[in-house]
């Protein structure tokens, strides 16, 4: 059981990390495995009432690879913790199936209850980006993503994406992709992870203007339609008086520039 747990985690990490090139280097270079190894060893201690040796076996863990979990929390499988310097794992968090998590993360409580779920819950397929915080009792979603540097203290929807400081969420299907950005989204979804839990339809701002922008195009494109029918209304007109009653500077052709504006964004 614990060499077939190995083996899943040496394949997931081998499939998420463009860096990684062989299982050797894997087994002996990634700290974040190291950590999950050991993690599972101290888990088992506590769970079976050797509370001091788990944290012991936890804090052993810490000195060598700079990941701080404690042997109360609940790690699913194929977690990927990538770099690992300064994460923090808290002891009621769980953390579900093919999570990824970056460098400086925190799953931290807010509450000083004793036996509360104090740390949040990590659905299956969670991408927490580097120096994310998430602190608080509550569930991230399935296949939800943090961006780096996000401070979240609220409940995440499952897919959704939660940036910023605060963190705002974003529902996924409230993001505009254009070809290029759908096409890296898919390969990222095949790869099974988004680097850093961010990808160029995060960005709320950008969203806004796209939104308005894609709006001022709509109306450019109505107001053409509108006059080109004016004009041929006018052109069919048996009277001199109905074909005079037409603009000179009618606007017939479309001139504005979305797609360059959306690039610009």
């Amino acid at each position: 059981m614990l060499f077939a747990r190995l083996r899943e985690d040496i394949a997931c990490i081998l499939e998420r990390d463009p860096a990684a090139r062989t299982a050797w280097e894997v087994l002996t270079c990634y700290p974040g495995l190291h950590a999950l190894t050991m993690h599972r060893w101290a888990h088992a201690c506590w769970t079976r009432g050797f509370k001091w040796l788990g944290r012991w076996i936890s804090h052993l863990a810490r000195f060598f690879t700079g990941i701080e979990i404690h042997p109360g929390a609940k790690v699913g499988r194929r977690v990927f913790i990538d770099h690992g310097m300064g994460v923090v794992i808290g002891e009621t968090a769980d953390i579900g199936d093919d999570c990824t998590i970056y460098q400086g993360v925190t799953l931290g409580g807010t509450s000083l209850a004793k036996g509360a779920k104090r740390h949040p819950t990590l659905g299956n397929g969670v991408i927490v980006g580097a120096n994310a915080q998430v602190l608080g009792g509550f569930t991230v979603g399935d296949g939800a993503r943090v961006g780096s540097n996000a401070v979240v203290t609220k409940p995440v929807p499952p897919g959704a994406t939660a940036v910023g400081n605060p963190a705002r969420i974003i529902v996924a299907k409230a993001q505009v992709l254009d070809e290029k950005q759908a096409e890296r989204e898919a390969i990222a979804a095949k790869m099974g992870f988004s680097a850093y839990g961010v990808t160029e339809g995060d960005d709320p701002l950008a969203q806004a203007l796209r939104g308005l922008i894609d709006n001022a195009a709509g109306h450019d494109h109505q107001i053409t339609m509108l006059w080109t029918a004016i004009e041929k209304l006018a052109k069919a007109a048996s009277t001199e008086s109905a074909r005079s009653c037409l603009p000179t500077d009618a606007q017939t052709t479309e001139h504005f520039d979305a797609e360059g504006l959306n690039r610009l964004v």
